[in-house]
């Protein structure tokens, strides 16, 4: 096989009879997926030597044809754009849209939901079956330099927006991980994360790729099925957001109490288990630790520089702590005016924090940085305002050299079910339901949710709305995870002086009513 010149990919032909894929169709070795990469790379291809960072988009569920897919084009020297299973049409339209892409690929499930979005993005229309079936070809050497992957986020704009990387800071992410959880190839991982987001794609998937491990991937979240895989014997490590645990956590409770003993037994061989994407509630370490034995190791991360701060493999994970930096990470924390990031949405820093204690923004650097907000460059020259420190928004605080991570320095921002939510985007969709004269939404602590997306209203005169109402209405135009989980109704929403909502406010209201 020629030299593609992305390491993940030119990894794979030293462990070529090795499982790499198990999904509901079996196993698929590393040499399989060589093979179906390489068909999809040339079908894309169509006999054009180079895709020259065309952007593919692809709407492929879990498994061996996503991974195939994803692979081939980067082997045609593509632009990766996974596209959410969740997503609305509105919200898929603007990702085709805004990243320019110049094919969709789709399952024959999902064809009938995205044709239209392809002929409104002007980008060609592809099925999986249509892919593998591509004649050999000699396809491209990549350079890690080139932009590898497209993953849209929701951020400070109301739109969500293209975080680009390369391939060198995909396999940057990659071996840092790998280095600090001693991926070998004799694991074996239970996936079942979502295949748009940088933990289950990087984390997830693509180091045990990387190792020649066996990445065992479930169609979606199902607390039955997943207890099934840790309990089999086969699974060595497992990665979840909060809300999955909890749910684990409610069905071992309520699995006969026969059949609750195998379950630890089975839980407690795997040698890491590790929780991410959104806070991890002492009351729910404590109790997986009682059922299961395992302290979940935490760590911190986004999509726009991979992971940046984990607790460690061996030695004492502190609950509430992301531990420390990464292999090859730095990060630093920086004085900031809280109240202007509210305010204006701009970031006034002043000096870097030594002493413990002291909350401050966190910044990061290093190879696994992303390297642009996609065709959106003042908005990246302002997320990097010195040497390459890139401004991630949260705000942390260290103590004897571990961090903790306070929140987000935004309020339009929020992190629900380990699901990044952008409140105004939600604000502005919800605003344009008929009944609704005034509307702020924010994130009210959940203790299920970590924040639970929450609309405070103000109805037209003689109008009517109930939550589950206002869910059905919105349904067709925002993805699950950021339809409204509380409504509350008000004849006026707190304002400042000047007119404008005061969010704290609005989310004391919320906290005051309670469940209702």
């Amino acid at each position: 096989m020629s030299n593609s010149g992305i390491p993940l990919i030119d990894r794979a032909a030293a462990f070529s009879d090795r499982v790499a894929i198990l999904d509901g169709r079996g196993e698929h070795t590393y040499g399989e997926l060589l093979q179906a990469s390489a068909s999809v790379a040339a079908t894309l291809l169509e006999g054009t030597p180079d895709l020259d960072e065309a952007r593919v988009a692809f709407m492929v569920p879990p498994g061996f044809d996503y991974v195939a897919v994803q692979w081939g084009i980067w082997r045609a020297g593509g632009v990766a754009l996974p596209l959410s299973l969740r997503d609305t049409h509105g919200e898929l339209a603007h990702v085709v849209w805004d990243a320019g892409a110049e094919s969709l690929v789709t399952a024959p499930e999902f064809e009938e939901a995205v044709r239209a979005v392809a002929d409104e993005g002007g980008a060609k229309l592809l099925r999986t079956t249509q892919l593998h079936k591509g004649a050999a070809a000699e396809l491209p050497v990549v350079d890690v330099e080139r932009r590898a992957s497209l993953l849209y986020t929701s951020g400070t704009t109301s739109r969500p927006k293209g975080v680009g990387a390369t391939h060198a800071n995909v396999q940057a992410q990659i071996t840092s991980l790998v280095d600090a959880w001693e991926w070998s190839a004799d694991d074996h991982i239970l996936n079942a994360l979502p295949f748009h987001h940088v933990h289950g794609i990087v984390n997830a998937l693509a180091c045990p790729l990387w190792v020649g491990a066996t990445c065992e991937i479930l169609p979606r979240f199902e607390a039955e099925r997943v207890w099934t895989g840790l309990a089999g014997g086969e699974v060595t490590l497992y990665m979840a957001v909060p809300t999955s645990y909890k749910a684990l956590i409610a069905a071992w409770h309520a699995a006969p109490s026969a059949n609750r003993e195998s379950l630890t037994r089975g839980a407690s061989r795997l040698r890491l288990m590790v929780s991410g994407s959104d806070k991890l509630e002492v009351t729910t370490l404590e109790e997986w630790r009682k059922i299961t034995g395992h302290v979940l190791l935490e760590r911190y991360g986004m999509t726009e520089i991979g992971m940046a701060l984990s607790n460690p493999l061996h030695g004492e994970r502190v609950p509430g702590s992301v531990g420390v930096p990464l292999p090859g990470v730095q990060v630093r924390l920086v004085e900031m005016d809280i109240d202007a990031v509210n305010d204006t949405g701009e970031h006034h820093h002043g000096d870097v924090i030594e002493a413990d204690g002291r909350p401050g923004e966190l910044q990061v650097r290093g190879p696994a940085v992303f390297k642009e907000y996609w065709r959106m460059p003042e908005v990246t020259a302002a997320a990097f305002p010195e040497d390459d420190w890139f401004c991630t928004g949260d705000v942390a605080e260290m103590e004897d050299g571990r961090y903790r991570i306070l929140g987000r320095a935004s309020q339009d921002f929020a992190i629900s079910g380990g699901e990044n939510v952008n409140l105004k985007e939600v604000e502005e969709v919800v605003s344009a339901h008929p009944d609704i004269v005034e509307c702020a939404v924010v994130g009210v602590p959940d203790e299920y949710w970590g924040k639970a997306v929450s609309a405070a209203v103000k109805l037209r005169d003689g109008a009517e709305l109930s939550s589950d109402d206002l869910r059905e209405w919105a349904r067709e135009r925002l993805a699950a995870h950021k339809l409204p989980r509380r409504l509350l109704v008000r004849d006026s929403l707190p304002r400042t002086a000047v007119g404008k909502v005061v969010k704290p406010a609005v989310v004391k209201l919320f906290e005051e009513a309670g469940d209702g």
